[in-house]
């Protein structure tokens, strides 16, 4: 919480900290952030909250270790399946609708890349750096797309629109943007919030923010409290995984494609479901097939504009090598971003494989990161927008070296 009572995320899920780090991945809002700025080009960047699997998503399926790292994920029928994309690497196939994109030159990845975020694994900080653009926890506390704005000749407000939803922190500074939610539900069953009220009642900045958080929601209607806390965990938690689906995803890419098309130029939103601890073959395809109705809503609703376009998908941090007991993988570093849009250069994998023996992991654990993830956003801030590598070293990311950054675009 602010010092003026605002509710934070990081406050809020910290609160509620019982229900483990899946809410941390799974946020109960998806909010869209937009600006508009100079130029032709469109750039949209998708928070994948909860730490995609990057060796799942894009698999180095020449890698001879890999298939003993993940026994149980990439058993026979599993490998049967995935899509082809280079003699090294291959697709999952929960996104074949995208396969078409590599194809096209559209659709392009980047692989063993991460921020500056080591060791300690946590989704909060780990999330916090990737939408500040710092080096350090703490070090900045505005996002990297807002001090990017700042340098950017010609931005301007656009028309607020609905305002309820928490904003996304890679957009949130001085430079002020728009703010849009769809019109779904809060995500937190009336008996939750029924909960959490009786919780903080004795807590007055909580209390006054969380009324004000019901308030933009709706109202309680009379609903009665629930009887266990068992009950009410249970009803979080399936608010958690319902929030963002039932269209409301859907409805975000598409209102930011309708934005896109007129001034605005740069869009954020996140997705969630990428904590994949257990069950990740089951877990990991229903998040893949959201980040692809997403993609696909964008070309769909942009059109010709699609050509002007670059998506990027960027998450906190990789996971482990090795699947675990559970049928999942743990939190881990080196991950992949995914790209798309008809200003990219792609049908490439880009960046440099590190290698999946002993030797080559992090800690014995994780994908070794060689790259930058804020190396390929400043890429495309310097390819889309024009702006410079001293400010993009110097203020947008800082502590970043651009030297030998990526050519990713047209």
């Amino acid at each position: 919480m602010t010092k003026n009572g605002t509710l934070t995320r990081r406050a809020f899920l910290t609160r509620t900290g019982a229900l483990g780090c899946s809410i941390a991945a799974s946020p109960l809002i998806t909010p869209i952030a937009l600006a508009a700025a100079p130029g032709d080009h469109r750039l949209v960047v998708i928070i994948l909250r909860g730490a995609m699997d990057g060796l799942d998503v894009v698999r180095p399926v020449g890698a001879p270790e890999y298939a003993a790292l993940r026994p149980g994920l990439f058993a026979e029928g599993n490998r049967d399946e995935t899509l082809p994309l280079t003699d090294f690497f291959g697709l999952h196939p929960a996104l074949a609708g995208l396969h078409p994109l590599w194809a096209a030159g559209e659709l392009g990845f980047a692989h063993a890349v991460s921020t500056p975020y080591r060791d300690k694994r946590s989704h909060f900080d780990g999330q916090d750096i990737l939408e500040t653009g710092g080096a350090d926890i703490g070090a900045a506390r505005d996002g990297w797309l807002n001090r990017a704005l700042g340098l950017m000749q010609g931005t301007s407000l656009r028309t607020a629109f609905a305002v309820g939803r928490e904003e996304m922190l890679v957009l949130a500074g001085r430079n002020e943007v728009s703010q849009w939610a769809p019109d779904m539900a809060f995500g937190l069953t009336p008996q939750s919030q029924l909960l959490l009220a009786r919780m903080y009642r004795e807590a007055p900045l909580f209390r006054d923010s969380l009324d004000e958080a019901m308030a933009l929601a709706g109202s309680l209607d009379g609903q009665a409290a629930p009887e266990s806390y068992a009950e009410t965990r249970d009803a979080m938690m399936q608010s958690v995984k319902s929030a963002g689906r039932g269209g409301g995803l859907e409805k975000v890419a598409r209102f930011a494609a309708e934005q896109l098309l007129g001034e605005t130029r740069i869009a954020s939103f996140s997705i969630n479901g990428w904590d994949t601890h257990a069950g990740q073959s089951r877990g990991l395809p229903r998040a893949l097939r959201d980040l692809e109705t997403a993609i696909l809503t964008l070309k769909s609703g942009l059109g010709a504009v699609w050509g002007k376009t670059l998506v990027l998908a960027i998450t906190e941090f990789g996971r482990t090598a090795r699947e675990n007991g559970t049928g999942g993988t743990d939190h881990g570093t080196g991950g992949a971003m995914v790209m798309a849009g008809g200003a990219l250069k792609g049908g490439q994998v880009y960046g440099n494989w590190p290698g999946l023996d002993d030797l080559d992991l992090y800690q014995a654990r994780d994908l070794q990161p060689t790259g930058d993830v804020r190396a390929y956003a400043g890429a495309a801030l310097a390819g889309l927008f024009g702006l410079g590598r001293s400010d993009l070293e110097a203020t947008v990311f800082p502590g970043l070296d651009m030297a030998g950054a990526p050519r990713i675009l047209l």
